[in-house]
């Protein structure tokens, strides 16, 4: 079966620190794809605000949100979620390792905010708890060619999805790969849970990988390839 790769939006970094960029220039979002297989349209990393995105969703696939039958979030990051309640009918996806390393620490983070009193920040992270619970533990195979690419650094559970189709392996790698200039250099985000595994899971996306999309740029081809 054949799955068709949309990019709906395409991400930034806030300063590319490659481009001796310095400070917040810009809003950063993460990059917004849909794969199509079938009757299934699965959203990847709604990052852009709802409207925009809603927008952008119509004008780059001629999708309306409720044709949106799954939601994939390659992190819990709130950066990477921002257009997530656009699709409240379609059912949301999460890694299963990413899932259990947030919601340890937001518990923990919500007792500790009812000992204390503050009732503001315990209604912020039980909202936050109720979203991550919404979120379902994603299967190893979301769809037929569609598969989970553990790429654990920048967040303990940070997960690409990896397209095994006939004439080229595609990963979506979000913020494991930022951007092609990371790509080519082989560098990863400085920001990183534990930049040791970040940088081992740029290699296996080196490795791997025909045609990358960056967590912050379109759909490219691996520069390392012999082509």
């Amino acid at each position: 079966m054949t799955v068709d790769l949309r990019v709906i939006s395409m991400g930034a970094l806030s300063a590319h620190p490659l481009r001796a960029e310095k400070g917040d220039l810009r809003p950063a979002h993460l990059t917004t794809t849909v794969l199509s297989i079938d009757d299934r349209r699965i959203l990847v990393d709604p990052s852009l605000p709802g409207k925009i995105l809603a927008d952008r969703l119509l004008e780059r696939s001629g999708l309306h949100p409720n044709e949106i039958t799954d939601v994939f979030l390659s992190s819990f990051r709130p950066e990477g979620r921002r257009g997530l309640e656009l699709f409240d009918d379609a059912r949301w996806l999460i890694a299963e390792r990413e899932r259990e390393a947030v919601g340890v620490p937001l518990v923990e983070a919500f007792q500790e905010a009812q000992d204390a009193g503050d009732e503001d920040l315990a209604a912020t992270v039980r909202d936050e708890i109720a979203l991550l619970q919404r979120c379902e533990a994603a299967p190893d195979s979301i769809a037929d060619g569609i598969d989970l690419f553990p790429l654990p650094g920048v967040t303990p559970g940070l997960t690409g999805l990896l397209l095994a189709l006939p004439q080229w392996t595609i990963v979506l790698a979000s913020d494991a790969v930022p951007t092609i200039e990371h790509l080519e250099a082989g560098q990863v985000l400085q920001a990183c849970a534990d930049i040791q595994a970040a940088q081992e899971s740029l290699r296996e996306v080196v490795e791997i990988a025909d045609l990358v999309v960056p967590g912050r740029d379109g759909l490219v081809p691996n520069p390392l390839r012999q082509w």
